[in-house]
């Protein structure tokens, strides 16, 4: 389309002045391209005319009638204005009612298209509150109606009414973006038939192939829009480390990685290498072994006389990843330190002034890694764990105090691959697709409360044999936002629990606790000193704990099934064998059936991907993932096919031309999107 027509204000349309412009505002409308960019939520038929002879009670159509008499306006008791009025057909009369609306248009003598749901009066029918206009000017009878979602202050007659007018005068002024082989092999309609057949379709067919082309297009957009930020990172410089043989390192170890642990290694340190700066994405389910992979990266960091910092959401995991990394890298005396909000100040200035030295120095930690007066001058690599947890303003500003270091960003969260490649176009990926040696799949049972004596008995006979078992209750997965009821809740259940089995040493792990009540609990549930740990969600990302071998899951069907996953990778970290048992609330069948997924499988991605197909992107990430997409008429759920159609045409084009010069319009609105994405995800 003519860019500047569309960048103009909508001001420019019939009715608007500065309240109407406010309240379009308000709407996140402020150009004429905007507002043709808020697609309908749903449609309202009025294709269907009938004579007012044949008119019954029920389903809203559209009458073909003549006003025969001048509206006849009055007040009812309170000041309400109502007003009469009286049409008809060659085959009857339609009695007209309208309620505060007091000033009409509509004259005698002619033609009207009036839509509603027609109510008996007497012998006659009648409606009340019809919408109605002009045959013949007609623009909204006759037709499939757009309804808009949440119009706020606004009327959808006045958003039709405008949409209408920016659809007519935009007509003939669309340009195609799509490169022309793209528009033929997915046979896609123009841009012009796209944006009046998904406001003002003439039949269902019209929505299909307008949602058909908008969809793809916005995919297509956006994925090379991801590509488009992965070039500007691919372009920054980074510290070129020198190359070392990783077999120098896995030698160290007591036992073998995974392929997939040395296939990622491989790509790290080639981006190490490289002298471009790493921007890299390691992907992997539970108990894969990401840890590992940047233990090996902070060694080459190391082994050039340079700096590494790990971030990690809490200081209970970053205290881990600290002795973790202590034992993989004791073999070359490399110093591994930690800083956390709770780190004493004579410590804390200890740890900085070390880092002012020359020398290798890994530095574990949490935000307080970001925190003003925190440097590593000579970091060459940083390390975001459960990146999810953090914006990307956060993993940029951990890359200010270490001088802009290589980035390695890991995540435990499976995603379907072509997802990952549009929620972190602007990363590379690597993905770890295998377990270490040694772990056997955790067996996973869906009960019902009928089997709970049962299941205690399990839980006894597990905790006599030297296990320990988590109970995760349904509470709120952030300390943010708990009543005081919740956090009753979870300790009645402790209660509940040690009057019925008693003997076990049991204990309460929650969000609203302080943070160094939470760390005393989960190091007496590491050292053995209890069997049970009762506890919310706050264990989804937590420590390592292998001799835990037992997990339930209290009213399972109230969590998303990517959110049992990461769960159920509490257990399952030894060589033992270890259990899930997720307990079905109210749920009934349907709950069941989908909690039968985890018990089929333990592919993360799988699960993911059923997941998302279930619950939608919104739930499917919840209120912590930060940067995804805000798509105008894209689901990331219903449309994945389209996706990876739209991902494999982007790399396909900019293989041919990278820069998109023979596509300069194309090549605008992918600058626009990447610069939208990028200011969303710094929010």
């Amino acid at each position: 389309m003519t860019e500047e027509l569309f960048a103009g204000p909508l001001s420019a349309l019939s009715g608007v002045g500065p309240r109407r412009l406010a309240q379009l505002n308000r709407l996140g409308l402020f150009s004429v391209e905007d507002l043709l960019g808020y697609f309908p939520r749903d449609y309202e038929d009025r294709r269907r005319f009938c004579p007012i002879a044949q008119l019954q009670e029920g389903a809203a159509v559209c009458v073909r009638a003549m006003l025969t008499e001048p509206p006849v306006s009055s007040r009812l008791p309170g000041g309400r204005p109502m007003t009469r009025a009286r049409a008809a057909d060659e085959t009857g009369v339609l009695l007209l009612t309208f309620f505060n609306q007091p000033h009409l248009r509509l004259e005698v003598g002619q033609e009207y298209i009036f839509f509603g749901r027609p109510e008996r009066v007497g012998r006659a029918f009648g409606m009340v509150n019809p919408s109605y206009e002009r045959f013949g000017a007609q623009r909204l009878a006759g037709r499939l109606l757009p309804i808009y979602p949440h119009p706020g202050e606004l009327s959808q007659n006045q958003l039709r009414r405008w949409m209408a007018e920016a659809l007519e005068r935009a007509s003939g002024h669309f340009l195609e973006p799509l490169p022309r082989a793209l528009v033929e092999k997915y046979r896609l309609c123009s841009p012009e038939q796209a944006f009046s057949g998904i406001h003002f379709p003439a039949a269902p067919e019209d929505v299909r192939q307008a949602r058909r082309r908008l969809i793809f297009e916005e995919l297509f957009i956006f994925c090379l829009a991801g590509q488009r930020l992965k070039q500007e990172a691919v372009r920054a410089p980074g510290a070129v480390l020198a190359r070392r043989d990783p077999e120098d390192f896995f030698r160290s170890l007591p036992f073998s990685p995974t392929d997939a642990q040395r296939r990622a290694t491989a790509q790290c340190f080639a981006d190490l290498c490289s002298g471009r700066r790493m921007n890299r994405l390691l992907q992997g389910d539970v108990g894969s072994g990401k840890t590992l992979v940047a233990a090996a990266c902070a060694w080459l960091a190391c082994q050039n006389g340079l700096q590494a910092a790990i971030m990690a959401p809490t200081e209970l995991l970053a205290r881990q990843h600290m002795q973790t990394l202590r034992q993989l890298l004791s073999p070359f005396a490399i110093p591994v330190e930690l800083l956390c909000g709770s780190t004493s100040a004579p410590e804390r200035r200890r740890i900085l002034s070390l880092a002012q030295e020359d020398g290798p120095l890994v530095l574990c930690g949490t935000h307080a890694l970001i925190q003003s007066g925190v440097s590593l001058p000579r970091a060459a690599l940083t390390v975001v764990d459960e990146q999810h947890r953090f914006g990307v303003r956060q993993r940029a500003a951990l890359g200010r105090s270490s001088g802009g270091a290589h980035l390695l960003a890991m995540s435990a969260t499976p995603i379907p691959r072509t997802l990952t490649l549009i929620l972190y176009g602007d990363l590379d990926v690597s993905v770890l697709d295998q377990l270490p040696p040694g772990r056997q799949p955790v067996r996973t049972f869906a009960l019902t409360e009928d089997r709970r004596q049962e299941l205690y008995g399990f839980l006894r006979r597990q905790a006599a044999e030297g296990g320990q078992a988590y109970i995760v209750c349904p509470l709120i997965e952030e300390p943010e936002g708990a009543s005081p009821q919740e956090k009753q809740a979870a300790a009645a259940y402790l209660d509940r629990l040690r009057r019925q089995l008693p003997g076990l040493r049991a204990g309460l792990l929650h969000g609203r606790m302080k943070t160094a009540e939470k760390d005393a609990v989960m190091e007496a549930f590491l050292r053995r000193e209890l069997d049970v740990l009762v506890c919310t969600t706050v264990v989804e990302v937590g420590v390592n704990v292998p001799n835990a071998t037992l997990m339930i899951v209290e009213n399972a069907d109230l969590f998303g099934l990517s959110q049992l996953h990461q769960l159920r990778g509490r257990v399952g970290r030894g060589s033992r064998q270890s259990y899930c048992f997720l307990m079905c609330g109210e749920g009934g069948e349907t709950a069941r059936q989908r909690l039968s997924v985890l018990c089929r499988t333990n592919d993360g991605f799988q699960i993911a991907q059923e997941d998302l197909r279930l619950r939608g992107p919104g739930d499917f990430f919840g209120s912590r993932q930060h940067g995804l997409p805000t798509f105008q008429i894209a689901d990331l759920a219903a449309d994945l096919n389209v996706l990876e159609a739209a991902r494999q045409s982007a790399e396909a084009l900019l293989a041919q031309d990278p820069t998109l010069s023979r596509d300069p319009l194309l090549a605008r609105r992918v600058q626009a999107a990447a610069d939208k994405t990028l200011a969303a995800s710094m929010n």
